[in-house]
């Protein structure tokens, strides 16, 4: 090409990008405007939404002196009926569905604020106590000697404390609201296998209340009776946690039949009643030394870091004065953002959430409760606050304790 095609076209290409940069420009400057408009109305929306924060505070008033609900369930869907009915199109109208939802809650949340400022607040049915007594309690735990259940009760109560042993968790629940025992103990989460569901409901059918934890190591051992050598085993017995929670070692003896049991110590007993070398028992050491088994092999559980969290139960509504843990269960309407409305009274109150479960509701095919770990204690007016505006917007709440 020759020296003046060259000089063409690169005259074009500076032309070229000329016109690009100047049509950027309009358009950063058309943008920049319009965002200066949006800023404008950003404002404004601000204002009035102080306006109506201040009206929130007269109608808060006018509520305590008429000792009005916050909630007004009909008001609100007829007005959200009322601002959409002119919606040209679907997605503006869950937009605006969904802008006024919100500042309806933000309203409940201040109303909720103010009136228990008040004084115009529930008293919560839960009495505060210096600390846990009697000293030597009667305590209530599912298994045998050497169940991780009962290692967990020596360890919170110590050796003073008469420990009493039942079959079931359902019977341990139903013996501590009899008044048979001061206390029960009971698994609720495992930091491999998760939580402990049938735990969870046992909580919601039974008035007994979360009055303490403790956290338990979890080492299991694999437990014979004595001489017995590993190639002879043909079939493994445990609770069917701590068959999960040995899986892996499991796996490499694919050929072992697996039997689940009531409880780690049972199947330990079991093995040493049976007196049968080809049966083995997933347990904990104190187990295997209290019936007299021989540690075959420890630790056999994969997650060498395992512990349990289990629960110290009462029957009576208390709560020691430094307790910093809440657990609650709620259901909630089946609506779109039904959830997200119920859990924003904590994040409006700034109450950290530890754990949060749910489980299925029996008899109810799809509904689901939800089991909820907050932090803090029951006398805050925080926690006072976020645990009335979740009592009058969800279908239920219960306060499963305070510890």
């Amino acid at each position: 090409m020759s020296p003046a095609g060259n000089g063409r076209d690169a005259r074009r290409i500076i032309r070229m990008k000329a016109r690009k940069e100047r049509a950027e420009s309009g358009q950063c400057m058309e943008l920049s405007k319009l965002r200066e408009q949006i800023d404008r109305v950003d404002r404004e929306m601000l204002r009035l939404f102080y306006e109506r924060q201040e009206l929130t505070r007269e109608v808060a008033e006018a509520k305590v002196a008429a000792r009005l609900q916050v909630r007004d369930l009909k008001r609100e869907k007829e007005k959200l009926a009322e601002l959409t009915k002119d919606a040209p199109d679907r997605m503006t109208e869950e937009g605006i569905r969904e802008m006024f939802s919100q500042l309806m809650a933000v309203s409940r949340k201040k109303q909720y604020q103010l009136m228990s400022r008040a004084g115009f607040s529930e008293r919560l049915p839960f009495e505060r106590v210096a600390s846990l007594g009697p000293e030597a309690p009667r305590v209530i735990y599912q298994g045998v000697e050497g169940a991780y259940s009962h290692m967990a009760a020596l360890q919170f109560f110590g050796e003073d404390a008469f420990l009493a042993p039942v079959e079931t968790w359902d019977e341990a629940m139903n013996a501590l609201c009899a008044g048979r025992g001061d206390y029960a103990v009971m698994p609720i989460e495992n930091s491999s296998a998760g939580t402990v569901g049938n735990v969870f409901d046992l909580l919601m059918k039974y008035d007994n209340y979360i009055v303490g934890e403790t956290v338990l190591p979890v080492e299991h051992a694999l437990l014979g009776v004595p001489g017995t050598d590993i190639a002879q085993i043909r079939r493994v017995i445990s609770h069917p946690q701590a068959l999960a929670q040995c899986a892996k070692y499991l796996a490499e003896h694919r050929g072992w039949e697996q039997e689940q049991a009531l409880n780690t110590a049972a199947a330990a007993r079991r093995v040493a009643e049976e007196k049968d070398s080809s049966q083995a028992a997933i347990a904990s050491r104190l187990a295997g030394q209290l019936y007299g088994l021989e540690v075959l092999k420890a630790p056999v559980n994969h997650d060498l870091g395992n512990v349990t969290r289990f629960v110290i139960l009462s029957n009576r509504k208390i709560f020691v004065k430094t307790a910093r843990r809440i657990t609650v269960c709620f259901e909630c309407p089946h609506e779109t953002g039904a959830l997200y409305r119920l859990l924003s009274h904590f994040i409006y109150n700034d109450i950290n959430l530890t754990r949060i479960e749910s489980r299925p509701i029996p008899g109810e095919t799809w509904e689901y409760r939800f089991f909820v770990d907050l932090d803090g204690n029951l006398v805050e007016p925080g926690v006072k606050n976020a645990l009335k505006g979740l009592s009058e917007e969800a279908l239920s709440l219960k306060i499963l304790g305070n510890y």
